[in-house]
């Protein structure tokens, strides 16, 4: 796997490796909406600290992240290496923000949505707060994340008959990145955006950071200190490993070369 890190014409940023794209969330809302406009397929992938470090061990998870058209940083720890690396972003476009924008816009246009993932009783409540934020959203179906591999293409062919213009995924890694690899073609969607653990959240089981907690990028230590005995060993593992892999592309490709090498 390439690490090399530059920047594109086209306002890409290559860092570990991966491609990211340069935009704030107003930015990356308007490439969606303009995909679902032009009725052309935009996969979109958001990563974090956590999922670059699990992306140098699975190459499908790796695969699936970089084959998306459209790729941001949900984590803020992802900004911030960036400048470091000399390669800034202008801001953290977190993947429930961009959810929920797109949902209000949606509702302004007229397009349709599906909501694909999460526990069942978790996606009706969901579903029900949805509605009463969104009275005039287009919601053209939504289906529980519990279903067998085998059923994945049946899944992806009722989401293409709902006729569904925005397809949200709320399931985990890599089970999200590879059904949109895999199938999200498939759905006959013009937006398909992973959400990760959005749903519980707009559901109410799961406590968002409050917003200071999210500027100074803790928000991942606010999920642990909420399931310290699930979240804590592997939010420290994956924090103090993706700190190490930034250093290392730092000396690198940032890190003046000695006078006696570049003599």
């Amino acid at each position: 796997m390439s690490t090399t890190t530059s920047t594109t014409a086209e306002g890409r940023r290559e860092m570990f490796g991966m491609p990211l794209d340069a935009l704030t969330l107003e930015e990356t809302v308007q490439r969606c909406l303009d995909s679902v406009g032009k009725g052309e397929l935009l996969e979109v992938g958001v990563v974090n600290a956590a999922k670059i470090v699990k992306m140098r061990a699975d190459a499908d998870l790796r695969d699936a992240v970089t084959g998306c058209g459209l790729i941001v940083a949900d984590g803020q720890s992802v900004v911030w290496a960036s400048k470091v690396l000399r390669q800034p972003l202008p801001e953290r476009v977190a993947g429930i923000d961009l959810f929920q924008r797109l949902m209000y816009m949606a509702e302004l246009r007229g397009h349709s949505v599906y909501f694909l993932g999460a526990k069942p009783e978790v996606l009706e409540t969901m579903v029900e707060r949805i509605r009463k934020q969104h009275p005039k959203l287009k919601i053209a179906g939504y289906r529980d994340g519990y279903y067998a591999a085998e059923e994945s293409e049946a899944v992806a062919d009722g989401i293409k008959a709902s006729g569904a213009d925005l397809l949200f995924l709320g399931m985990t890694s890599p089970k999200k990145e590879v059904f949109v690899a895999t199938h999200g073609a498939r759905t006959g969607a013009k937006v398909v955006h992973g959400v990760g653990g959005s749903f519980d959240v707009l559901a109410g089981v799961v406590k968002r950071a409050p917003a200071a907690w999210q500027r100074v990028g803790c928000e991942w230590l606010y999920r642990a200190l909420q399931e310290p005995r699930r979240l804590g060993r592997r939010y420290l593992t994956t924090n103090v490993a993706f700190v190490g892999l930034v250093a290392r592309e730092w000396v690198r490709t940032v890190r003046p070369a000695p006078a006696a090498e570049r003599n």
